[in-house]
């Protein structure tokens, strides 16, 4: 069986009804979105979705930190430019 990961859920029949009342009837929470009683996607506010993306672009980046941590510097000096 599979897993819902959300405390509201829609069919798409429903979703394509009224989207508007399904995004502001979840309160900004997640919304599982079933098509045969199968989730097929999740919908997430335009907020929760832009700072997801930007936790994960910060764990790439501390990922490549943390890959490079055992490399050796390079000492610059600005004036050789």
């Amino acid at each position: 069986m599979q897993n819902v990961l959300a405390n509201v859920a829609v069919s798409v029949s429903e979703l394509k009804k009224n989207p508007s009342a399904v995004v502001s009837g979840a309160k900004g929470a997640p919304v599982a979105v079933l098509n045969h009683n199968k989730v097929m996607a999740y919908m997430v506010p335009a907020e929760t979705f832009e700072a997801l993306m930007e936790y994960l672009d910060d764990q790439a980046l501390a990922e490549i930190v943390r890959s490079r941590a055992h490399e050796k510097g390079v000492k610059v000096s600005l004036d050789e430019l």
